[in-house]
């Protein structure tokens, strides 16, 4: 029996929750991690039932200072192997930086940034010594420029995207790749927990089945960074030639709530 597993982060929803379904159907073992414990379970036994895979749920909140560490010790304990890594777990809140809480911001920044390059690290070395692996990390578009109103998490997506691609070219020639997914406005929880009600970003969304679609495309193609959804692949072309300001305006009133 194999030990090898795909480890979703973030497993329980949106984005994370299709990326598992993707896996599933694709005959991919996994190890399912999120904060609700009830949820992965109920997940994990729809996934066995319907695709004859074994499942691992661990209930683990990566908010947690450490929370990566012990994550790590758990799967080890178990005797099994990480061979794909999709840190796909995030955290995103609307509003201005200077009326955040300090609470939100050190949320954001432990589990967008913190947790997903511990992770990125612990699993590498076992990858490196077996001679194999993957890694799939869950940036944004919101990575290509800042945006007002989502400071914090443009940031962290923006360090998302390059720790990913300097990975990538450090691993170029050891049998690892490093795959970047940058989504749009997703159809998920997310839009509610960093409460996007009422903002253009909420008018036009993809669906996580789409996205995790394409995700799991390129990371088996071996692709660098890869957007999803039509309406945000010529942002790259557009951002080359737009001034930063009109486009960081632009950003911010997307992500501006529109008055009632």
């Amino acid at each position: 029996m194999s030990t090898s597993r795909t480890l979703i982060t973030g497993a329980s929803s949106g984005i994370g929750r299709a990326l598992a379904q993707r896996f599933a159907a694709a005959g991919h073992s996994l190890i399912l991690v999120a904060r609700r414990q009830a949820a992965l379970e109920a997940l994990a036994e729809e996934l066995r039932q319907t695709h004859r895979i074994e499942v691992l749920v661990i209930a683990q909140d990566l908010a947690e200072a450490g929370a990566a560490a012990r994550l790590m010790e758990q799967i080890n304990a178990t005797g099994l192997e990480v061979d794909t890594l999709v840190n796909n777990a995030g955290l995103g809140y609307n509003g201005a930086f200077a009326e955040s809480s300090l609470e939100q911001i050190q949320s954001m920044l432990q589990v967008d940034m913190v947790a997903l390059t511990e992770l990125c690290h612990l699993c590498l070395a076992p990858m490196k010594k077996r001679g194999h692996g993957r890694i799939l990390n869950v940036a944004s578009v919101a990575a290509l420029l800042p945006c007002p109103q989502f400071a914090v998490y443009a940031a962290c997506k923006a360090y998302v995207l390059s720790l990913s691609e300097s990975l990538r070219y450090e691993l170029r020639d050891q049998h690892i790749s490093v795959t970047t997914l940058c989504p749009g406005a997703t159809a998920t929880e997310f839009h509610d927990v960093a409460g996007n009600e009422g903002t253009l970003i909420t008018r036009l969304m993809d669906s996580p089945e789409m996205v995790a679609e394409v995700a799991y495309r390129a990371m088996l193609r071996g692709r660098g960074a890869v957007i999803s959804g039509w309406i945000n692949k010529p942002l790259p072309f557009f951002l080359q030639w737009m001034p930063r300001s009109w486009a960081m305006g632009l950003a911010g009133r997307a992500a501006r709530r529109q008055a009632a």
